[in-house]
């Protein structure tokens, strides 16, 4: 059974840094693609980061473009997110997710999340 796991969201000041970690277990497959998303309340889910699985090309959200760094650990099956200026507009529940494909265009499995807070 594929697992996802986040963890490293908390309460930040506005300005401050934060790094999410997921990892990947149980899988009988090889990852194509990792990302994550992010859920405020009263929002749609949206697209934050990804990353190929094969040759690490990454994928940034406009609104995180510059502050955000989405990077893997292929060897441990880690993905995370280094998340630098955060601005309180970037509260949310943030998902973890992988898919077998990289080309293709909806992720397959997803964790439980972690919440990110950031004071003004």
């Amino acid at each position: 059974q594929v697992q996802l796991v986040e963890s490293g969201g908390g309460l930040v000041q506005a300005g401050g840094s934060l790094r999410l970690s997921c990892a990947a277990s149980g899988l009988t497959f090889r990852i194509g693609n990792m990302g994550w998303f992010r859920q405020a309340p009263g929002k749609e889910r949206e697209f934050v980061a990804a990353t190929s699985w094969s040759d690490g090309r990454t994928y940034y959200a406009d609104s995180v473009k510059g502050r955000f760094t989405i990077s893997r650990d292929n060897a441990k099956k880690m993905v995370y997110l280094q998340m630098n200026s955060l601005k309180p507009e970037d509260t949310a529940l943030y998902y973890c997710a992988a898919r077998k494909n990289d080309g293709d265009s909806s992720y397959e499995y997803w964790g439980q999340g972690t919440q990110v807070t950031v004071s003004s």
